[in-house]
């Protein structure tokens, strides 16, 4: 998956009563209006540190299961290995659902 890019914040002005927006532009004798969406810029870096958690936590998940799967006990220590990975399992739980 490929990283998002971080793009450059255009800094405008808000109407406190009706919320318009206007950020002023050289004009180059072409202007032509058009609807966008915006949000606040706080609002995005919220849902990128998110994403960015999630990412990590999905990771830490993969990691875990890959784990798993190359591991092959022999056939008198498979309770241990069983019990290690529950070990990692949980403490993997508690980290996330701590954070």
């Amino acid at each position: 998956m490929a990283e998002p890019t971080m793009l450059e914040p255009i800094i405008a002005w808000q109407c406190l009563g009706c919320g318009k927006l206007d950020a002023p532009q050289p004009c180059i004798g072409v202007c032509e209006d058009r609807k966008v969406e915006l949000l606040p810029a706080q609002q995005y870096r919220d849902a990128i540190a998110q994403c960015d958690q999630a990412r990590h936590a999905l990771a830490q998940w993969h990691n875990l299961a890959h784990r798993l799967l190359q591991t092959t006990p022999h056939d008198d220590a498979w309770q241990e290995s069983y019990r290690v990975f529950q070990a990692q399992m949980a403490a993997l739980l508690r980290q996330q659902d701590g954070s």
